[in-house]
């Protein structure tokens, strides 16, 4: 006679355990569509947040042209003219009025965040003298990351 025994309790157990090791469809449904609510959620905020970013790195540079501005201003009576342009505050104009006292006052003109060179205006629209980046576009006017940032703000 031929009996089929019962597994031992250990092995019963080990195949118990082996069975609910691993996850349903169902549980992993459940986690992908968590994941996925949250990244709706959270990307969109984590893209605005680049763009203020770049919104206030605009308005910092400005800050520090306006700073070596005033400091050239302070060394040749004179701010530079729109046609000397911002480069006059890395290397000596070459032409217009040209400064008694000149020195670097910069040592890199830099670029917008988006890229493009900043604006100069002497006389101003705004002030005195104006500085501006023309926003993400690239264009004056807009609104929101198009806008212009300049430096009466």
């Amino acid at each position: 006679m031929n009996f089929i025994t019962a597994p031992s309790r250990p092995a019963a157990r080990s195949l118990r355990q082996s069975a609910q090791r691993g996850f349903t469809l169902i549980e992993l449904m459940v986690v992908l569509v968590i994941i996925g609510v949250l990244g709706a959620l959270i990307v969109p905020n984590l893209l605005s947040r680049a763009d203020d970013a770049r919104r206030t790195a605009a308005r910092t540079d400005i800050t520090n042209i306006m700073q070596a501005l005033k400091l050239y201003r302070l060394d040749n009576q004179r701010y530079p003219t729109t046609e000397q342009g911002l480069q006059s505050l890395v290397a000596r104009p070459t032409s217009g009025p040209q400064p008694n006292n000149w020195k670097p006052y910069i040592e890199k003109l830099p670029n917008d965040p988006w890229g493009n060179p900043y604006q100069y205006l002497n006389p101003g629209i705004k002030g005195e003298v104006d500085v501006m980046s023309l926003g993400a576009n690239g264009q004056p006017g807009g609104e929101g990351n198009d806008a212009d940032i300049g430096s009466w703000q």
